[in-house]
């Protein structure tokens, strides 16, 4: 990075550092009477607990617990699948804002974008974490402990706590175990319309509420430590979910029901000041909640007004601001298949922007299709034994949806084009566009391309640049290509020619997503890109006449994909792009056959666990296009 700030980013530095609290001395945080703050966290769960209404549960402890706090019935994760969830959490930013949105992705923050354990341990705090992290976000020593014996009471004598406890047992990977004895009725459960009435569903949603019952047995044992201890009455305690429940179609996806999860805060008599003016024991709250609210929240509690990066509101503590009009949700990357959607709700309605339209609900994610329900919906999809909405999972996307939640809480019937809703419509789809601009949403940006636009920049600091990344152009190009207005088809000519690599990318998708019309009538200007600058512009290119040419248009597309395969060659992200381009094609990449048998899978540079999904996809396309035999058959596609 230059030694030297430019103007833009010193003014931002000093936002961050301006507010920045010095560490007091020993014992000077007791002195402060600051709350203890005790995390209970549970893993894709949406609200389905007793005290919430649910017909099913079987929640006794969380219940009597509801009977001490206080309820709040609007709380969205943010991203609807635990690592970018985790990041709005520990950040107090929106993912996109720091191109930390997509699943298992690594993002670098600028120095003075302090994450909350630094900034409770700077007032005294011992912070703590039992023990999952997953964020997105490469930051380490941030906490005091954090493994499976992180524990408050390993820390110093009067010393005040913030401990978080994860509990994995309702995690999506314990609702598919078997063999599993039920405790739950399968008849019984209640299925959302976008499911088929099979027994592998009834099976799943029956176990999901086991798995439900045991996470309240280990949430009720963290409440009694706290009474054993004798420190309820020193000690804040929230419980909530880190994302909607692990059944198809509610994690990974920004509908209510991958975001919308149970939030439950008790507060403590002596710190009764510290809570929100609605604040009954046994009461509910309307206010809309969002994950990047819990930062800021952490440092109001802790007498810490939040810095002004933070892009969430304190719904707690001595620097209580207005709860917000709106809540925001994402869709990036999810593991191994890309995705761009965007969604936005009030208290009422939720509005849904799908920016790759062309792409189906259901891609096929490994670890996904793990789960029975999965299978079968999908097996009887091919079959053509489903009707709508079961049907749609498995179809394109409209590019915007809109739903009324009191009327349809399962998000099934679009009323987009209903022209009652328009105003209502119109007013969510700019507090939408209007979000985007305020985050610097860098989702605009293909995976593939922000290493080589960002140079010695973090992502954060190149995408508030407007230099590097001038997102109203960029949005209004990635607008108009998923609009799937046919007028447009000029602009979109002219957008391929643009100076602006995510320009041009977002123009070429536009031809793609508006089928073989299109690409045809462009097709010297589309294959004019497989000399880009920008692999992820070649991708989108190749795609549109690898999937709607033929002759020497597929056979040229087929070459640029096979050029940009390889993470060896341009790295894990531009490799996922290409790949999923080659699943596009279906039949028509069987050329490709041999290249993907001897083409090297691992990225030695790739963060974590994205390093998997290279493997993944590959193998899945090893299988899909391989010649097959009469008595072979494939399912799960």
């Amino acid at each position: 990075m230059n030694t030297v700030a430019p103007i833009w980013l010193a003014g931002l530095v000093l936002l961050g550092l301006q507010k920045a609290p010095a560490a007091p001395a020993a014992g000077a945080a007791e002195a402060l009477g600051l709350p203890n703050i005790l995390w209970i966290v549970a893993e894709d769960i949406n609200p389905h607990l007793g005290c919430y209404g649910d017909p099913d549960a079987d929640t006794p402890n969380l219940d009597r617990f509801a009977a001490t706090g206080l309820r709040y019935r609007h709380c969205w994760s943010t991203a609807p699948v635990c690592a970018p969830a985790r990041t709005a959490l520990i950040s107090g930013l929106y993912p996109p804002s720091a191109g930390a949105e997509h699943m298992r992705s690594q993002a670098v923050l600028p120095g003075f974008l302090r994450l909350y354990p630094e900034w409770l341990r700077a007032r005294g705090y011992y912070c703590v974490n039992n023990n999952k992290e997953d964020y997105n976000l490469l930051k380490p020593g941030l906490w005091d402990q954090s493994s499976n014996k992180a524990h408050y009471r390993n820390r110093k004598p009067g010393q005040p706590f913030f401990a978080a406890f994860n509990i994995a047992v309702c995690h999506e990977s314990q609702i598919r175990v078997r063999p599993h004895v039920l405790k739950h009725d399968p008849a019984r459960v209640r299925l959302p319309a976008y499911h088929p009435d099979t027994p592998e569903t009834r099976q799943d949603w029956a176990q999901y509420h086991d798995q439900i019952s045991a996470m309240d047995a280990i949430a009720g044992r963290h409440l009694r430590d706290l009474d054993e201890a004798g420190l309820a009455e020193d000690t804040l305690v929230f419980f909530y979910g880190d994302n909607g429940s692990g059944m198809p179609r509610s994690k990974r996806w920004p509908y209510n029901s991958g975001l919308h999860v149970p939030l439950i805060v008790r507060v403590p008599a002596k710190y009764r000041h510290l809570a929100p003016p609605d604040y009954q024991a046994g009461g509910t709250s309307a206010r809309l909640v969002s994950f990047v609210d819990f930062a800021p929240t952490l440092l109001s509690l802790a007498g810490v007004q939040a810095p002004d990066w933070m892009q969430g509101a304190a719904f707690l503590g001595a620097f209580q601001q207005p709860a917000p009009h709106y809540l925001h949700g994402l869709r990036g990357r999810m593991d191994e298949r890309g995705d761009l959607v965007r969604s936005v709700r009030n208290e009422r309605f939720i509005y849904i922007r799908n920016y790759m339209p062309h792409r189906i609900y259901g891609q096929h994610i490994s670890y996904m299709f793990q789960t029975p329900t999965t299978r079968v919906w999908k097996q009887l999809y091919d079959e053509g034994k489903l009707k709508p909405p079961q049907t749609r999972f498995w179809e394109t996307k409209p590019p915007e949806e809109f739903y009324d939640l009191v009327s349809d809480p399962d998000e099934v019937n679009n009323l987009a084009g209903s022209p009652a809703h328009q105003a209502i419509i119109e007013e969510l789809r700019r507090a939408q566009q209007a979000h985007a601009l305020r985050i610097r949403d860098l989702g605009f940006l293909p995976e593939g391309e922000r290493g080589r636009r960002a140079g010695d920049l973090t992502l954060w600091e190149m995408g508030h640049n407007p230099a590097r990344y001038p997102i109203e152009r960029i949005l209004a190009a990635a607008d108009l290509a998923s609009s799937l207005r046919p007028e447009a088809l000029d602009s979109l000519r002219r957008g391929l020619r643009d100076d602006d690599s995510a320009v041009r990318y977002w123009s070429a998708l536009g031809f793609l997503m508006r089928g073989s019309n299109a690409v045809a009538a462009s097709r010297q200007d589309l294959r004019s890109l497989f000399k880009d600058s920008s692999p992820s512009v070649r991708v989108a290119a190749a795609e549109a006449l690898g999937r709607f040419g033929s002759g020497d248009d597929l056979a040229a597309s087929l070459a640029a994909l096979k050029e940009l395969l390889g993470p060896d060659k341009h790295g894990a992200a531009v490799t996922l792009e290409a790949l999923g381009a080659v699943d596009a094609l279906g039949p028509k990449a069987a050329p490709l056959l041999e290249t993907l048998k001897i083409m090297p899978t691992r990225d030695p540079q790739a963060p974590g666990r994205m390093a998997e999904y290279v493997p993944r996809i590959t193998a899945d396309l090893l299988k899909s296009l391989e010649p097959k035999t009469p008595a072979s058959s494939q399912t799960g596609r």
